[in-house]
């Protein structure tokens, strides 16, 4: 795991001092300064809803933040300079080949505006992060629906088959929001010589950084394919740790970009955001320890799942996805009922449950939930 942290850190596009990696303890990191009041406020509901990152932004970016709202006052446009050298050096590209968005939803949405409307169609997986689909239908586009594979998987030739002349974009989150599953690149690649010349594909990678070595190297950022059509999107949303701030960016090329551009909301990226953003990319030391507690969190959920006879989906993020088999919202509605938010019903996986990790207290307090769920008969294995 130290090797593949420190590949991590290379991949990054950051350099830490190799003497300080080697000695970094794996399982014992100390949690962040003020952490305990962030996930939860006193009497409220446990949050394994949402995919956030419930340790919270970093010490330093913390710092950042506070230090930004004496320049409240300032419009943000230094700042978005400084953004976007940080994410063009981290990506190896140039800043028109980046658009900045109020969290990467805004990025779906200026794409089903440039490239969806009536006569044209989206073609995404089924179930999958639903927001584009909803810009899609919102611009008088149809929407198409694609199950996943039994290994929870993009169909990607079923989506294929689904596309044709009239179809503007495909959508592939990879990891897939909410299974946590993972589409290999090398398929990704051999779909996309196949699709049809004018269809543009959106590549979501908001998980991409809590994924193991095998999947990031397969970024279509960290190791880019020459293909004009594919716009990936990431976000600070997850990872960082910046979900209330929203800022993400979309990355493709400057023809692409400049087609985007009219339809982006000018100055979305407000100065806290910004600087928060740039702050969190410099943060070496906690980009590891981010991706440390995760290993350690999932880890955990998995054998506490096992010990119980479930059987989640292999996950490559910050959440799991299991077949509880019962139906999902009598399962939902047993832990809101006792103060625990866990994720919304995704059809077609009608007895599947999305649960996102979160501190240890908060997770033994959901399997003391679990354990008092009325069983159905139904859940035999």
């Amino acid at each position: 795991m130290l090797f593949s942290r420190r590949n991590f850190l290379r991949a990054f596009g950051v350099s830490v001092a190799a003497g300080a990696v080697s000695q970094a303890p794996l399982a014992t990191a100390l949690p962040f300064p003020l952490e305990s009041t962030r996930t939860r406020k006193p009497g409220g509901p446990i949050r394994l809803n949402s995919n956030e990152n419930a340790y919270g932004p970093s010490p330093k970016v913390l710092a950042t933040m506070r230090d930004a709202l004496s320049m409240v006052n300032r419009y943000p446009y230094k700042e978005y300079d400084r953004l976007l050298d940080q994410i063009a050096a981290l990506h190896k590209v140039t800043r028109n080949q980046i658009l900045l968005g109020c969290g990467s939803s805004e990025i779906l949405r200026v794409c089903a505006a440039a490239f969806l409307g009536p006569g044209k169609k989206l073609v995404q997986a089924s179930p999958t992060f639903e927001l584009l689909g909803e810009h899609a239908e919102a611009q008088g586009a149809e929407v198409v629906g694609v199950r996943l594979n039994p290994e929870f998987a993009h169909d990607l030739p079923q989506m294929l088959a689904h596309s044709d002349e009239s179809t503007g974009l495909v959508y592939i989150c990879n990891p897939n929001n909410p299974t946590g599953s993972v589409t290999s690149r090398k398929n990704i690649e051999a779909f996309l010589k196949k699709l049809p010349e004018q269809t543009r594909v959106i590549i979501d990678e908001a998980y991409y950084h809590y994924a193991d070595d095998t999947v990031r190297a397969a970024s279509f950022l960290d190791r880019p394919m020459k293909d004009d059509r594919i716009i990936v999107c990431r976000t600070f949303s997850k990872f960082f740790g910046l979900a209330g701030l929203r800022v993400g960016y979309g990355i493709a090329t400057p023809e692409v970009i400049a087609k985007l551009r009219p339809f982006i909301t000018s100055g979305s990226v407000n100065e806290i955001a910004a600087l928060a953003a740039v702050s969190a990319l410099r943060d070496n030391e906690s980009v590891l320890d981010f991706a440390r507690r995760n290993d350690d969190d999932r880890q955990e959920f998995f054998n506490q799942a096992q010990g119980r006879m479930l059987k989640p989906i292999s996950s490559q993020t910050n959440f799991f996805m299991m077949n509880v088999h019962q139906p999902a919202d009598a399962v939902i509605n047993h832990f809101e009922k006792h103060g625990v938010l866990i994720g919304r019903h995704f059809p077609p996986l009608d007895t599947y449950i999305r649960v996102s990790l979160a501190k240890p207290e908060e997770m033994i307090e959901f399997w003391r939930v679990w354990d008092q769920l009325p069983k159905t008969g139904k859940m035999d294995m």
